[in-house]
Parts: structure tokens; sequence; C-alpha cells
């Protein structure tokens, strides 16, 4: 062990041999050369990402080319859109009611107005309805009217207040009285007068009244002659003769007085009566508001006496108005249902189906369709259009229609109305447009469409594909040694121009040029391959 440790000792007294070269610096030059190896590797990065960031345009030979000049040409602008015709307007006839068919006057294809009878169902059962219902009104409007009236207490005779019962704040029922009426415009005087005479006496003949205590005469008229016999003084049988007297003003009840006939006189005396004494009550409940008269007043037949009132009187009138218009109701919905019976088109139009006929039993909504009318005098097709394009949609706006049940035809429409009501899916909105066809032949409503709206249409544009215009605004235009002799190839496009354009409309190959290029100059339009992202693109209004 000893031995070993001394040979290693020799050994490392020994000078070293050289195996290769090596190089050795200073410390400060050490120090240089690793900043500049991390200098070399970040521009390698920000070079990388230039690259990356760039249009690949601007490194034009690292993609293909073929040459296209800008041309004169007509631009069509347009929205492009799908969906099935229909009818203008269609409608689907169903019952409302229930009953048997009793005419069903049309048949499949029939062409028929807008009001024009459809079904007549048995409606006996409806009109016995609307019959109690009038009947339920006429009542419920008397008792209101009635009512209305008993709250104006009235006379129902003329002449002269007597006496009033009631006084401004009471309380009434029906029945109450109000006031006491009495008529001595003209007097009623009854006398006896002898039977045999009595006999020889009519109705209507002239009598002389004697007043008593004044002896005056006044001149009456018969008004009755009593066919009864009666027992008068002394016992001689008499018949009671009512004679009316016009009251000069003097007369008063109870006043007595005598009377002939001709020449045949009465057999006692008698007393003067009203014509007429009337005790005037209240027809309803409620308060006195207001009297009218007082007495000695002198009244007619209808004049006012007495208001009533008050929360009891106005809840009863309340309630009486709340009847008559439930009347009314009733009698209306009664009068809606028969017209239910008659079943009309509420369109003109062709009838494309009939599923019920004369005798069939309806059954109200159950009854399904009953049958189904197209309006064709024009069609219309609803298309979804993409929030990005609809801004450019307008009402008027010319449409192109093709259809693949129809090849070789193109049909003419119109926007008809641009619905605001969208539908958002997946973060993406569409809006329906409404297209109207006023000519469209063979079409059928259901059948599949292409629809093309027209937004714009430009003449004479300088146009250049649109894949030739990178996304910020340039192109490639074509310089000496860029193209063959022939101009049908490119052979060098690092030669050629960078230039910034302004575009216009375009649609999905072509796009407008309005400024920055000129008719005949060429532009380098990239040739995708596989796998290859051109990163080229412009925003094409109507793509």
């Amino acid at each position: 062990m000893d031995a070993t440790q001394v040979k290693t000792q020799e050994e490392a007294s020994l000078p070293k041999k050289k195996t290769g070269f090596a190089l050795k610096l200073p410390k400060k030059r050490k120090k240089w050369l690793k900043w500049l190896l991390i200098f070399l590797a970040a521009a390698a990065v920000l070079w990388w990402v230039f690259l990356r960031s760039r249009p690949s345009t601007l490194i034009p030979g690292e993609l293909q080319y073929t040459p296209a000049a800008a041309s004169l040409q007509d631009l069509t602008v347009s929205v492009n859109g799908s969906g099935a015709v229909t009818p203008i307007e269609s409608y689907q006839v169903s019952a409302l009611t229930s009953g048997e068919i009793l005419q069903a006057p049309f048949e499949v294809g029939d062409q028929i107005q807008q009001g024009a009878l459809l079904y007549q169902l048995d409606g006996k059962d409806a009109q016995a309805s609307i019959a109690q219902a009038q009947l339920s009104l006429r009542q419920a409007q008397l008792s209101y009217d009635s009512l209305v009236s008993a709250m104006t207490v009235r006379s129902s005779a003329q002449g002269v207040v007597q006496q009033i019962h009631v006084q401004k704040g009471d309380q009434v029922s029906p029945g109450t009285p109000i006031a006491d009426i009495t008529d001595t415009s003209s007097m009623l005087l009854t006398l006896p007068f002898q039977s045999a005479d009595a006999s020889g006496i009519s109705a209507g003949q002239s009598a002389q009244v004697t007043l008593a205590g004044t002896l005056e005469t006044l001149l009456g008229t018969v008004e009755s002659v009593s066919t009864a016999d009666l027992v008068g003084a002394g016992g001689a049988l008499v018949r009671q003769v009512q004679i009316r007297v016009q009251n000069p003003g003097a007369l008063t009840i109870d006043q007595s007085a005598t009377a002939t006939i001709g020449e045949l006189a009465c057999a006692g005396s008698g007393t003067f009566q009203a014509n007429s004494r009337q005790t005037v009550t209240a027809q309803t409940s409620g308060e006195i508001t207001a009297l009218h008269v007082t007495v000695g007043s002198q009244v007619s037949s209808g004049t006012a006496l007495a208001d009533l009132g008050g929360e009891a009187a106005d809840t009863a009138l309340s309630n009486a108005a709340i009847a008559v218009e439930t009347a009314q109701l009733s009698l209306q919905r009664a009068q809606d249902t028969l017209e239910d019976y008659t079943i009309t088109s509420p369109i003109s139009g062709t009838v494309i189906e009939k599923n019920y006929k004369a005798g069939d039993k309806m059954d109200g909504m159950e009854s399904g369709t009953l049958a189904v009318i197209f309006d064709l005098s024009r069609l219309k097709l609803q298309i979804d259009v993409s929030e990005l394009n609809i801004s450019q949609v307008k009402v008027g706006q010319p449409v192109e229609i093709t259809a693949e049940a129809l090849p070789g035809h193109v049909f003419h429409g119109v926007v008809d109305s641009v619905s605001i009501n969208g539908t958002t899916t997946n973060g993406f909105t569409t809006y329906p447009v409404t297209i109207v066809l006023e000519e469209f032949g063979d079409l059928n409503p259901g059948m599949n469409v292409s629809a093309k709206i027209i937004i714009s249409l430009e003449t004479n544009a300088l146009c250049i594909p649109v894949s030739a215009v990178n996304s910020d605004g340039t192109v490639l235009v074509a310089t000496p040694g860029t193209l063959s002799e022939d101009g049908a190839t490119v052979l060098d496009p690092a030669k050629a121009e960078l230039r910034t354009v302004t575009v216009g409309q375009g649609d999905q190959d072509y796009i407008s040029i309005t400024d920055g290029l000129k008719e005949g100059d060429v532009v380098l339009v990239p040739v995708q391959s596989a796998g290859m992202s051109l990163g080229t693109g412009v925003a094409v209004s109507g793509g």
C-alpha cells in the first residue's frame, strides 16, 4: 500500500503531456463572448416572430402566384339564402261550436271570395238562447228605469197640496206617505131624485145648482145616474144623481147645495166633494234629499214633489245598473255564439282541402281542420340573413330566385319586410327577411328555392380577384421582370411592387378597386397549395 502511494506521488511530480488544442482566454473576453451568444439567440427569435406575423405576400418567394389583369366589368353584390315558398296567405278553417252541418256549398279547387259561406251549422239552440237573453235584458232595463223614476216622487194628478208628511233628511221606505193632494178645480155634487124622475135623467144633461145659504146658482152637468133604488126621507124611493160643477174658486168641500134638471127637482140636498184626492207615497227606500212643494202649492200630473237619495238609494241604483250591463253581456255572448254557426272565408283564394260536408256532425275544436284555403295571387319566401349582412338588406330590393325543381328558370321578387326579431344560436344572430313573388310561373307552394338579394349593381367597375388583396389592403403589382414574356406565368414574384389600394364592394370572386390601380395593371394572385395558408383576404359584403 505504501508503494502505491509513492508511485502516485512520483507521477504527480512529472510534467503532463499535451493531449490536444486548448484556448485559454482572459476572464473579460469570456464575459464578452457570453453576451454575444445571448444577443444572437434573441435576434434569431425576433426574426422568427417577424416572419410568422408579417403577411406572407411580403415574402413572395414562399408562394406561387398566377397573374390577373385589372379589368372593367359589371359587379353584382348580393346576399344569398334559401327556403321554401308559401302562399302569400293561407287559412285553416276550424269550428268554434258544435252542431250538424246544414250547408257546405264549395268544393276543392273552387275560387272563393272573402266572406263567402263555407259551412252553415244548425243554430236553433243559439237562437233560443238569444231570445232568453233579450227577455232578461228587457226585465233588467225595466227594473232600472222604475228605480230611477222612483228616485223622484211625483204627483199622479193635478190639484193642491193639502199636507206634506215628510221633511228633508227623513228615511222612507216603499209605501211611506209623502203628500196629500186634492183636485178642486171641479166639484162633484151627489143628490137624491125621485126614482120615477131619475129614470128620465141621463148623463150629459144640464143641471141648475143652487148653493145653500147664498142661493147662488151654478151651471152643472149630469155625470152619472144610479140604477139602484134607495129609500129616502119619508120612505120614498130615490136614485142618486151625480152632477159635476166647475169651481169658480169659492166652492169648498162639504158645502151644501140642491139642483134641478129641467123641470125635475131633487128630493133632498147634498154636499160637494173634490174631483180627486190622492196620497202620494214613496216607491223605494231612500233619504229625502229635497222637497219641491209646500202646503197650498198648485201641482199638475207629473210634478216633482221630492227627491230620494242617500247611500241605500245609490247602492240600489248601482246594483240595477250592473244587472242591466250583465244582461247586455249575456245577450252579446248569445249573439256571438250564433255567429259561430255561420263559418265564412276570411280570405279570397283557392280551396285546397275540404274535410267535412253537409250532414256531418261538428264537435267544436275537436273536429280539427274543416278546410284549407290558399291565396295564390302571390307567393312569399322567408330566408335568414346573417347579422353581418342584414344592414345591407332593404325593403324593395330586387331578388333573383331559382329552384332545383325548375332548372334554367329564374324568378323575380322583391324584399317585402326585414324583421329585427333575430334568432341567436351559438353567439351568432340571423334575421328573417320576407320576399314576395308576383310572377312565379310553375313554382308551387312548398318548393325549396335559392334567393339572391341584389344589394347593388356596379357597372364598369375596375375589378381584380378577391384573393389578390391582402388583409392590410395591399396587392402585388407586376413590374418588369416579374412575368414571362407572354405574361401568362409569374417568373420572379420578388420583383413585384407591393402597393396599397382602396377597395369598394365585391362578391365572392371579384372586388372593385377605387384607387391604386388602373385598367390593365397585372396583380399577382396567390395559389393556395394543400396545407398552406395564404394569409390574404378582404371583408366582402354579400359574400
